[in-house]
């Protein structure tokens, strides 16, 4: 059993490292599968349907598709605010919480000392989250006025190429956006016992690679 403030610091940096590699993994399989991931298909699907867009002038298709994506990404940003005041009204009651939170926690005053700084990675995974959100909306934003560009009236630097670069990115900040989501679950359980948080992490790694990776049929066929 994990006690004491090292123990609590070892499997917070037991966490990060496991984040970390599987990081490492998904990098390093996509250099031998460039489609491996879901969002590496989506970007290949991202960058084709920008040039289909363009070309076909279907500005119509292009702004509801794009405001679909601006309505998602606005609703999971006003999540995590909402998120971000609920852990700020915890903070206001840590010496009652922090023990009774802690499930393993007879270490009392041991907790009480570590309840602040859970709560602050708590609170930065919101922000990174909210962030990363409102940055996706705001280049979602850009797109829908780049895409709509007549063909006789492209600048040189609004092409379709330039273009899906800029959706892409936009959908980038969204995925990061997700896996800060994700990275709250074992934070939350962090709140109970150092134990929890390191269960959270194993299981939420082996559920992420089932959802990161592409299909394996639709993998095989770009490799």
């Amino acid at each position: 059993m994990l006690s004491g403030l090292n123990g609590e610091w070892l499997s917070l940096l037991t966490c990060a490292a496991m984040i970390m590699a599987y990081q490492f993994f998904l990098a390093a399989k996509l250099k031998s599968k460039p489609t491996y991931t879901i969002q590496a298909v989506n970007r290949l699907a991202r960058t084709a349907w920008v040039e289909y867009i363009m070309s076909e002038q279907l500005d119509i298709l292009a702004i509801q598709t794009l405001r679909n994506s601006t309505m998602a990404a606005t609703f999971l940003a006003s999540t995590a605010v909402l998120l971000i005041i609920g852990v700020l009204n915890l903070s206001g009651q840590s010496n009652n919480l922090s023990t009774t939170w802690h499930i393993f926690g007879s270490h009392g005053a041991t907790v009480a000392e570590m309840w602040s700084f859970k709560l602050l990675f708590l609170l930065i995974d919101l922000f990174v989250a909210f962030f990363c959100f409102s940055m996706s909306i705001r280049i979602y934003t850009h797109v829908g006025y780049m895409i709509n560009v007549p063909v006789n009236q492209r600048h040189h630097a609004i092409t379709p190429q330039h273009v899906a670069a800029h959706l892409n990115r936009a959908g980038l900040f969204y995925s990061w956006g997700n896996r800060a989501y994700y990275y709250f679950v074992p934070l939350v359980f962090w709140l109970f016992s150092a134990e929890f948080m390191v269960l959270a992490t194993v299981l939420l790694l082996w559920v992420l690679y089932f959802l990161d990776r592409a299909p394996q049929l639709l993998a095989d066929d770009y490799v």
